[in-house]
């Protein structure tokens, strides 16, 4: 008896996602276990298809694995699910908010460096001679600080 499906090699070119990858959301609980031809080979079908698109754009969107989860749960739930996805949302908005902060604190202590670096270099005209202020600051304890 033939089963009809999609293989699991035309699912990760329809997808762009690799096998292992789709074998990852399986073994993660993302996908249901498709059944398999008398061979052993997976067989997905069009809603399979369009949950892997759905993790890939929730990935996108930063949302982590368990998240994901999260949200194909609610997705299948009737009634009040917007507002618990606003919930979701407005947790990774705080959290890109967050990480943003993060990058300009980083940017600034970069830029810092960088200019110790240009002084230096001015100074010495251009050479390589003597050591580099900004290794010498990294091998010192506490300069995490600057």
């Amino acid at each position: 008896m033939a089963r009809s499906g999609i293989q699991i090699g035309k699912v990760s070119e329809q997808t762009g996602l690799s096998v292992d990858a789709i074998r990852f959301y399986e073994k993660q609980r993302l996908l249901e276990h498709p059944p398999r031809t008398e061979g052993g080979f997976r067989l997905f079908n069009t809603q399979d298809i369009q949950r892997i698109q759905f993790i890939r754009r929730a990935q996108r969107l930063g949302f982590s694995l368990p998240e994901i989860r999260e949200l194909l749960v609610i997705e299948r739930v009737e009634g009040e699910t917007c507002s618990h996805v606003r919930e979701l949302l407005q947790a990774k908005v705080a959290e890109v908010h967050s990480k943003v902060e993060e990058l300009r604190l980083l940017e600034g202590q970069l830029t810092r460096k960088l200019r110790k670096c240009e002084r230096k270099l001015n100074a010495s005209d251009d050479s390589h001679d003597g050591r580099c202020p900004v290794l010498d600051e990294i091998a010192r304890a506490g300069s995490d600080e600057n």
